[in-house]
């Protein structure tokens, strides 16, 4: 299959036509002109994702540490193993956007995956912060370095790691396309477990500051989802050869192992045992995230009957809405920020 070249950093023989413009495969200047833009919605994403700069240690973990200690036996090993498996995708996200970036010729689309690049490096310092307020030193290595020694963790991060490794090897197109919809999948799908754990102990009284944290890193992959739907969707429209039944049959298979996954991992570090969640919580809430991402790329539903947030499940939203809270308990300031408005979640 042809391979995509690495676009030039300096390219005086660049398009500077906009009708122009390709996502993948152009012929870029590199020039960030922001009064001509092909993706129009990129101006609305810039701006939201830069009103949202936060900083971790302005969130106050005062109680939480108090309450880590008292954290029952399996709220403990989840809240542990759960930062251990964010931080790692973090820490990979941050790596592997700027290899993306490099194939993208669409320049105001890579002004957008720098600023989800420093977001991450934030979520990555952001569960540091946790960990170091909260941890003694021994521990909070323990934790960082648990994907190691857990097979599940191990085998979560292997499926989006393969997929990152892949594209090192094979610059093809449908090989981006796969690290696109692995990103897609990483940010609307394999982090939810985990931010529904610690809303769930927030909404039980336990480790405000933590789900504090969270709040703001879901608010900020909320854009990152909606970034990596729309150069999707770009592709869908400039790119349909990329998209035959059989690649979408391979896309499809990659969401499914997705949620399959993250329904499997809910159920090894959540199961039966923490107060407020169970199983079928998990199972309901993950499938009804696979068909909203899955559907948000024009495709019909994976599973009948999960089109709608499960009944069970509507604290998450409002737990995650940043306009819904309307302050931070232990700052009495506003959590969306005066500057700034929530990116609805709505794929």
């Amino acid at each position: 299959m042809e391979q995509l070249k690495k676009r030039p950093l300096f390219n005086p023989n660049g398009d500077i036509q906009v009708q122009k413009r390709k996502m993948i495969g152009g012929n870029t200047t590199n020039l960030n002109d922001f009064n001509n833009m092909k993706y129009t919605w990129v101006s609305g994403w810039y701006r939201q994702a830069m009103n949202n700069f936060w900083i971790p240690e302005e969130i106050n973990l005062s109680q939480d540490v108090k309450d880590y200690p008292k954290l029952l036996p399996a709220e403990r090993t989840a809240y542990d193993k759960i930062l251990s498996f964010l931080v790692f995708l973090d820490s990979i996200q941050t790596a592997n956007l700027p290899n993306i970036g490099e194939y993208v010729t669409a320049n105001e689309v890579n002004l957008c995956l720098s600023i989800q690049t420093f977001q991450e490096c934030v979520h990555s310092q952001s569960y540091s912060y946790m960990l170091d307020t909260i941890c003694s030193p021994v521990e909070r290595n323990d934790i960082l370095y648990q994907w190691k020694t857990d097979e599940h963790l191990l085998r979560r991060n292997t499926f989006i790691g393969d997929c990152c490794n892949e594209f090192q090897e094979n610059k093809d197109p449908f090989t981006l396309l796969r690290v696109m919809m692995a990103n897609f999948i990483l940010e609307g799908i394999y982090f939810y477990s985990g931010f529904m754990f610690f809303y769930n102990l927030s909404r039980n009284g336990k480790m405000p500051g933590s789900a504090q944290e969270i709040r703001y890193i879901n608010r900020d992959e909320n854009t990152h989802l909606w970034l990596f739907r729309n150069i999707i969707t770009e592709l869908q429209k400039e790119n349909p050869g990329l998209f035959t039944a059989e690649n979408i049959a391979v896309l499809r298979g990659m969401m499914e192992e997705g949620v399959r996954q993250e329904i499997a991992w809910g159920h090894y570090v959540i199961g039966d045992e923490v107060p407020g969640l169970n199983r079928s919580m998990i199972t309901d809430y993950i499938r009804y995230l696979g068909n909203l991402r899955w559907t948000s790329l024009g495709y019909a539903p994976l599973y009948l009957g999960y089109e709608n947030e499960p009944d069970s499940m509507g604290w998450v939203s409002q737990y995650a809405d940043a306009n819904m809270v309307k302050t931070d308990f232990f700052e009495a300031r506003s959590t969306a920020y005066a500057k700034s408005t929530a990116l609805v979640d709505d794929l």
